[in-house]
């Protein structure tokens, strides 16, 4: 690993991946680099290396030792720091409950839609000063899931080809009659970081895809025998055996996405905070 260069020689990076819980380190041969934003520092230092002849920058979500928990997450530094080196695609993976008996844990799903549950996070560029509405009908980039979904096909991983998360505020796990509740909605996964990461990434103009890890069925999805509530032992115990399959599954979608955009997401930035 290299020491973090003078500003004038910063690695730009076209990719980014957030690594989420149990996800820490990506790439071997890296360049560091401490990025300085607006709105503070982000979760780690960013590395930048290169997967495929692509160039791409990593960002631990929790920070390198899972300090920061998802209601402490500064996302809005995070995403800042990975545009402000040049990034305009990002893959991210993230922990997810599983709210539906046929999505097991140890499955991937290429999310399409979110739902927000959380309170009280920064989740959005438009502070004050000059007002904006960025259109978020459709999450997800549709370019980016079709990459993943294709990369998954051709490695033999069980990927879900969409799916809708529930965000909540964490730390804590739902309860028994929220878990319910998220399911009568028709709700599939249930996670802690996806809003307001994808958000914040619509709002400068970067795609974004969400690929849900699935860990645990949530409180248990009652009426499964000898299936429990989730504990923190469970979920770290099948990311640690899944790190790998994440790895395996990016290292084969990141070549494969295209280097013009063929999608609408940087739209937003017509009348965005980066707008030109």
């Amino acid at each position: 690993m290299t020491a973090d260069p003078p500003d004038a020689a910063r690695p730009a990076a076209e990719i980014g991946v957030f690594g989420g819980s149990g996800f820490y380190a990506f790439l071997d041969d890296v360049t560091e680099v401490v990025v300085h934003t607006p709105y503070g520092p982000p979760s780690a230092p960013v590395a930048v290396g290169a997967v495929g002849g692509r160039s791409v920058a990593f960002l631990a979500r929790h920070g390198v030792h899972h300090e920061h928990p998802p209601h402490k997450v500064n996302f809005r530094a995070n995403v800042w720091a990975l545009r402000d080196l040049g990034v305009r695609r990002i893959l991210g993976p993230c922990a997810a409950g599983s709210l539906e008996p046929t999505l097991h844990p140890g499955d991937f799903v290429v999310l399409d839609q979110l739902v927000d549950r959380t309170s009280g996070r920064g989740d959005t560029y438009f502070d004050g000063g000059v007002p904006g509405h960025v259109s978020f009908a459709d999450p997800y980039c549709p370019e980016l899931r079709r990459v993943v979904l294709e990369a998954a096909a051709a490695g033999g991983i069980t990927a879900h080809p969409s799916g809708t998360a529930v965000v909540v505020q964490g730390p804590r796990f739902s309860t028994r009659a929220e878990s319910a509740w998220f399911r009568s909605m028709g709700w599939h996964v249930v996670n802690m970081t996806q809003y307001p990461e994808a958000y914040l990434a619509r709002e400068v103009g970067i795609c974004y895809c969400g690929i849900a890890l699935l860990t645990d069925y949530d409180t248990g999805l009652e009426g499964m025998e000898g299936v429990g509530a989730v504990t923190m032992d469970e979920v770290f115990a099948m990311l640690a055996r899944n790190v790998e399959r994440t790895k395996t599954l990016l290292f084969r979608a990141i070549p494969a996405i295209p280097t013009e955009p063929g999608c609408t997401c940087a739209e937003a930035l017509s009348s965005g905070p980066l707008a030109p």
